[in-house]
């Protein structure tokens, strides 16, 4: 059972980094009207505007690698009472 609470801890911060990657890419486009500086290809980015928005990704996953554990260890801890409940 324990894991296959890891493989479900992996799953949702997977999850859930792909729409927070997705969130900032959106947000960026809506605050800047450029698309966001990702990938070697685009020169014209200026290093002010890489390193903000590196900055702010960096943020959001962080943020949401931390809630996804918090959530997935609450869910492990409330599944244990649970079981010793029974």
């Amino acid at each position: 059972m324990n894991l296959f609470f890891k493989l479900i801890g992996a799953g949702v911060s997977l999850g859930a980094g792909f729409v927070g990657t997705k969130l900032v890419n959106k947000g960026w486009e809506k605050a800047t009207g450029n698309k966001p500086p990702v990938g070697n290809d685009d020169m014209e980015t200026s290093l002010r505007s890489a390193l903000t928005f590196a900055l702010i990704s960096a943020f959001v996953s962080t943020l949401i690698q931390v809630l996804a554990s918090r959530g997935t260890q609450r869910a492990i801890a409330r599944f244990a009472k649970s079981q010793d409940i029974v």
